[in-house]
C-alpha cells in the first residue's frame, strides 16, 4: 500500500468519470514546470549524516538546497457540466537531485474540485483546489573499489518523509486545434511540516500542461 498511494487519486478518477456528452467532458494532460521553496540554511554532515550548520569551521557539513529543478506531471479532469468538475494530479521530479551528501526526489499528488467561471469554445478560465500529499525520498550513493580494476556503485535508501498538502491552481486553458489545448497554471501548495526538509511550508510553482479534451467542442 505504501508504494501505490500517490496513484490512488487517478484510480478513483477513472471509476468516477462520466461518459463524455454535450455538457460534460474529460481532459488528460502532460505537464512540465517547477515547484520552488527556499533552503533551510542547515546542512548534513558527510561522515555522520547528522544535522549541522554550514560554516568554514565545519568542512564536512554540506548545505541542503532549496526546492527547484524540473518537475513533470500527469493530470486528469472530468467536467460534470459547463462550470463544475473534479480531477487528480501527480507532479514529480523526473531525476534525482543532491540534498547535501544525499540524493532526493520530490513528489506531490492531490485530488479535488474544479470551477470554470469562464468556459468558452476556445478558452477556459479554471480554478482548481484539492488536498493530497507531498513525498520526499532520500538515498545515499556508495562507491567501493577493489584496487583499480573493479568499482561498484550502490544507491541505498536512507528514508523518506510524507506530509499532507493543500493545492490551489488557477489556470487558463487555450484550445490550439480541435480538442488539443495548452494550459499555463500557477501553483500554490501549503505543506504543514515541510520545514523539516525546506525553508517554508509554502511552495510556489508553475506548470505548462499540454493535453487533449474528450468531449463536444
Amino acid at each position: 500500500m505504501k508504494r501505490i498511494y500517490p496513484y490512488l487519486p487517478f484510480t478513483l478518477l477513472l471509476f468516477c468519470v462520466p461518459p463524455a456528452r454535450a455538457q460534460g467532458s474529460f481532459d488528460v494532460a502532460l505537464g512540465f514546470g517547477t515547484q520552488r521553496d527556499k533552503a533551510t540554511g542547515l546542512g548534513i554532515d558527510v561522515n555522520t549524516l547528522g544535522s549541522c550548520t554550514p560554516s568554514p569551521a565545519a568542512p564536512t557539513c554540506e548545505a541542503t538546497p532549496g526546492l527547484g529543478r524540473l518537475f513533470m506531471g500527469f493530470q486528469g479532469d472530468a467536467m460534470l457540466n459547463k462550470h463544475v468538475g473534479f480531477g487528480a494530479e501527480l507532479t514529480f521530479q523526473p531525476t534525482k537531485g543532491y540534498y547535501g551528501p544525499l540524493q532526493y526526489r520530490q513528489l506531490f499528488y492531490d485530488f479535488g474540485g474544479l470551477y470554470a467561471p469562464i468556459n468558452r469554445k476556445k478558452v477556459q478560465l479554471r480554478i482548481e483546489g484539492g488536498i493530497g500529499g507531498a513525498h520526499s525520498g532520500f538515498t545515499y550513493v556508495q562507491t567501493s573499489c577493489i584496487g583499480m580494476a573493479v568499482c561498484t556503485t550502490q544507491s541505498v535508501s536512507v528514508g523518506s518523509s510524507s506530509h499532507f498538502q493543500v493545492h490551489v491552481g488557477p489556470s487558463v486553458q487555450i484550445y490550439l486545434k480541435d480538442h488539443f489545448f495548452v494550459r499555463p497554471e500557477f501553483d500554490f501548495r501549503e505543506v504543514p511540516g515541510f520545514t523539516n526538509q525546506f525553508g517554508t511550508d509554502h511552495v510556489l510553482g508553475g506548470t505548462i500542461w499540454v493535453g487533449y479534451n474528450f468531449g463536444e467542442m
